[in-house]
């Protein structure tokens, strides 16, 4: 009977030794994620911010595009999602413009969205200059003159502006990349995995993002 204890105890932690060395690792600052240097104000309370800066003419935040709405609606109550279309120093941008301006009018569902990502990457209308933009707008019965004065005011160059700012405020150097609660950054590129497709890296970091998320909601207590 002792043998056989002796047995089952032995099966037994062998088994949680297996079961440890086989869960994930947390993620490593500055692997998985990044610990930004200088923390960035944040507006949301007791939840939690998440900020994606991200680009419509980029192929890889089309891709994560699916998983990242699935993620940020498994979160629900807990987190307050924010986009933030990137920018480039002394260029105009009409995909960006288009971003600003569906916002500014109240009429960028996530429906719309996931729209401006497939017309630039699956029917490839690149949406690269402001005639293009305006007749795809117009199709998603969106008032095109209305849109026409927004996206040309002054507002916009406002929001223009900050995009550019906060880009260096955060030092986003590469898209999509994820700013948790104004300290933490991370990026399906940055995910530790042993991923053999980009999916699994879009997926991978979400588990990374679930652990920021705990993190961040306890530092706010």
């Amino acid at each position: 009977m002792r043998f056989l204890k002796f047995i089952l105890t032995a099966v037994t932690l062998s088994a949680v030794a297996f079961t440890a060395s086989a869960s994930p690792t947390s993620p490593k600052d500055g692997v998985e994620y990044k610990t930004l240097a200088a923390p960035q104000p944040v507006d949301t309370g007791k939840k939690v911010e998440i900020i994606e800066f991200f680009d419509y003419a980029c192929p890889h935040c089309a891709g994560f595009d699916a998983t990242l709405n699935a993620w940020v609606k498994k979160q629900g109550d807990n987190i307050v999602f924010k986009r933030v279309h990137i920018g480039r120093q002394n260029a105009d941008l009409p995909q960006e413009k288009m971003f600003y301006t569906l916002q500014a009018m109240g009429v960028l569902t996530p429906e719309l969205h996931t729209k401006i990502f497939n017309e630039i990457h699956v029917n490839h209308n690149r949406m690269n200059r402001d005639e293009l933009v305006f007749d795809f707008v117009a199709k998603q019965g969106v008032d095109k003159q209305k849109f026409i004065d927004t996206y040309r005011g002054f507002g916009i160059v406002g929001h223009l502006r900050k995009a550019m700012s906060m880009m260096d405020a955060y030092n986003v150097e590469f898209w999509p990349l994820l700013a948790v609660d104004g300290k933490y950054v991370t990026a399906p590129s940055m995910a530790e995995s042993n991923a053999n497709s980009e999916a699994q890296l879009n997926e991978a970091v979400t588990q990374v993002l679930d652990v920021l998320v705990t993190k961040a909601k306890a530092e706010k207590k």
